[in-house]
């Protein structure tokens, strides 16, 4: 089993996944301080709008580009 972290820093106002393998002791140990601290919050399960996104890539609604260049003049339309 695997439980995955978010870190969300306020100041930059972004978040960092982590997915820690629970078979191992030391996982365990840290997992346990981990959901001590503040600022951490653990989720079992990956919400809503992770699991659309899995489903469109699964299906393969992923927007593809040729390269670097493709990609930013999409974005800035």
């Amino acid at each position: 089993m695997a439980i995955s972290l978010h870190l969300f820093y306020k100041i930059s106002l972004e978040m960092t996944y982590i997915t820690i393998d629970t078979n191992k002791k030391q996982a365990l140990l840290f997992l346990d301080y981990v959901k001590t601290l503040s600022f951490v919050t653990v989720h079992q399960e990956p919400n809503e709008i992770t699991l659309n996104a899995i489903d469109e890539v699964k299906k393969g609604k992923l927007k593809k580009h040729k390269n670097s260049k493709d990609l930013i003049s999409l974005l800035n339309k």
